[in-house]
């Protein structure tokens, strides 16, 4: 994953969403750098795993089990 620093004068006139997407096409860390020396690094999450699918089975009046 490659690194890039920019200023915030450098995204004040740029969409959100295309600031956003361009860092997800470029999978980068972006890191903003504001006027007070501060920073905010901004990154793509890994990709969630799909759920595992389980074998068995819910037995018939469950729910009404659990409020009795």
């Amino acid at each position: 994953m490659t690194i890039r620093t920019v200023t915030l004068e450098d995204l004040k006139k740029r969409p959100l969403e295309d600031i956003l997407q361009e860092v997800l096409d470029r999978e980068e860390i972006l890191t903003v750098r504001l006027p007070g020396g501060q920073e905010v690094k901004i990154q793509p999450s890994g990709k969630l795993k799909p759920l595992p699918v389980l074998k068995g089975k819910v037995p018939e009046g469950w729910k009404d089990a659990i409020y009795e």
